[in-house]
């Protein structure tokens, strides 16, 4: 039964957050403008991970390189469209400090303790692995409604 399963922290195959807020206002890194705040260390690693793949995506934009998250803000964000280019690059370059800052300095659960799969008060993501690219996919009811709302408040904020 899915009620009685309970994940260890340790398992690569599962992030785990909680609901919260980011100590710094972020535009356009991704990361920062979730509320999903990491609590578990195989978590931190996955997330500077996929930074990482995001920043080393490189795109030609007027004369310049640019990495994919400058590239996605410049596309979705209307406060980052009014910028100019070199203050994009500056302030992605910031905000991606800024966060390794915030990620290093979270308390975090334990990687020897254990969680009920089914719980209100974490959000809990299965990770899978479909070829070069990982997919989260929500692995309790509680994080799956948090997903949707998630999906939706960022629709209506690009409408």
């Amino acid at each position: 039964m899915a009620e009685d399963k309970v994940i260890n922290l340790d398992d690569i195959n599962y992030a785990v957050y909680k609901i919260g807020e980011w100590k710094n206002h972020y535009e356009i890194n991704q990361i920062g403008l979730s509320k999903e705040i990491p609590v578990t260390k195989n978590t931190i690693t996955h997330i500077k991970f996929s930074m990482d793949e995001i920043r080393s995506s490189e795109f030609s934009i007027s004369d310049k390189k640019v990495n994919g998250f400058v590239a996605i803000a410049m596309q979705l964000n209307p406060v980052v469209q009014k910028m100019e280019l070199d203050d994009i690059i500056e302030l992605e370059e910031k905000e991606y400090q800024n966060i390794l800052s915030e990620l290093e300095g979270l308390e975090l659960l334990g990687d020897d303790e254990t969680l009920p799969l089914e719980t209100d008060e974490y959000l809990i993501y299965k990770l899978e692995k479909d070829c070069h690219v990982t997919t989260s996919i929500p692995a309790n009811e509680f994080t799956k409604q948090f997903y949707k709302d998630e999906l939706k408040r960022i629709e209506e904020a690009l409408d």
